[in-house]
Parts: C-alpha cells; sequence; structure tokens
C-alpha cells in the first residue's frame, strides 16, 4: 500500500505519498494530470493508496513548513523516484540545482550529456511526482520565462520567490 495524506501548502494543497519509508508522491492535489501520475505511480510499485499517516510524510510535511518558513533550504528525506531510468536521470539532475537558482531545460539536457534530448527533459519534468523536493519549479525557458508547472504558474511564481527573496513568509 502507498499511504496518502494531503497537505495545505501556501501555494496549494498537495498530495502526499510513503511506500516502504520512502516519500514517493509530493504532487498538487488538482494538477491537471492527476489519474496520470496516480497510475503510473500505482502501476510502478504495485500497490493502492490508502488514505493513512506515515512517519515519513510527516518528516516531509516538518520540512515543508520549514522551507516554507525560509528555515530549510536543502531536503533530506528518502525519495523514491518511479519512472523510467531516463526520468529518475532528469529528477536526479533537479535535484542537484540549488535553491535559488535556475536552469533551463536546454541546459538540464546538457548537463545530463544530452543535448538533443530537450524535449524529453521537459517530458520527464512534466512527469515529475515530487514537487518541491525535486524542484522542478527551478526550470524556466531559455529566454528566462515562466514555463508550465503543474501546480500552476502561480505557485510556481511564489515558490520562485520564496527562495529568491530571502525575506518574508508565505504563511
Amino acid at each position: 500500500m502507498i499511504s496518502i495524506q494531503y497537505y495545505k501548502s501556501p501555494c496549494g494543497e498537495l498530495l502526499l505519498g510513503a511506500y516502504d519509508n520512502q516519500l514517493c508522491l509530493c504532487d498538487w492535489r488538482y494538477r491537471k494530470q492527476r489519474a496520470q501520475v496516480d497510475r503510473r505511480l500505482q502501476n510502478y510499485l504495485k500497490a493502492d493508496y490508502i488514505e493513512q499517516g506515515a512517519g515519513v510524510i510527516e518528516q516531509a510535511i516538518g520540512q515543508l513548513e520549514q522551507y516554507f518558513c525560509q528555515q530549510r533550504t536543502r531536503f533530506d528525506i528518502p525519495l523514491l523516484f518511479a519512472g523510467t531510468d531516463f526520468q529518475q536521470a532528469v529528477w536526479q539532475a533537479l535535484v542537484a540545482i540549488p535553491y535559488g537558482e535556475l536552469a533551463s531545460y536546454g541546459e538540464l539536457a546538457r548537463r545530463l550529456e544530452r543535448p538533443d534530448a530537450v524535449r524529453a527533459v521537459a517530458s520527464a519534468n512534466g512527469a515529475n511526482a515530487l514537487s518541491i523536493f525535486v524542484p522542478c519549479h527551478r526550470i524556466v525557458g531559455s529566454n528566462g520565462a515562466l514555463t508550465g508547472y503543474a501546480g500552476g504558474l502561480a505557485a510556481k511564481q511564489k515558490l520562485l520567490t520564496l527562495e529568491q527573496s530571502g525575506q518574508g513568509v508565505l504563511f
């Protein structure tokens, strides 16, 4: 079973999931591809959702609250990536983008030594089921413009402002 719990963040409601003491889901509850992401995760883990608490979910909520209060810039929750080898490589590359910094899809493709795979990198970025912990919000267009985000562009802007401002709290 995948333990799930809902968390109301300052940017929108998140669905958190845990499997085998690892966080496998931190995604926007009302994203357009909610059913697709859930199906992929459940098929990958061969498990169903059950709404119940889990220690790693409580840890994740605590670290998210610290993040939103600007008391945490790095997470140390054990993560479980449910995707193809390529998707997992993209998600690992996202984790390596430091707090407060931005990168483009093209830069991410070059870091993966796959400069021609910009669209595939963008697709893997969009399939990320561990928002905030795997900071896909730090990816912008090649011209610096905000591009699509599962939580919506307003949430993406809030997260980027939080990380770049160094002041205030979103609560």
